[in-house]
């Protein structure tokens, strides 16, 4: 759990912050890692339903560590939200960089 703040970790959660706040990151675009430092990227799309008002982009903006929207506004189509996280499997003992699409 501590991993991504240990001195191997550093680098990996550096590469997706700046300035202490999570960095946004287009459709297209990913982290920049050394080659030394680079990882598999693996990649899950995560479809959030649910009723109107319920605080699904509340959530997503929460997990982006992006400001939730002060009021309620209804989100028209699909909005999607490209989230990078690195992290260090139990299993496998080497990193990886989870790319998720969170769609509301």
């Amino acid at each position: 759990p501590g991993w991504l703040l240990s001195p191997a970790g550093r680098p990996y959660l550096d590469s997706i912050l700046h300035k202490n706040q999570r960095r946004a990151f287009g459709l297209l675009e990913r982290p920049a890692l050394p080659p030394a430092l680079a990882v598999p990227t693996v990649t899950y799309k995560l479809f959030l339903a649910g009723r109107s008002g319920v605080g699904k982009t509340a959530l997503v903006a929460w997990l982006g560590g992006t400001p939730a929207p002060p009021a309620h506004h209804e989100t028209l189509g699909i909005e999607a939200t490209p989230l990078f996280w690195p992290a260090k499997p139990r299993a496998s003992g080497r990193p990886v960089l989870f790319q998720l699409h969170l769609w509301d």
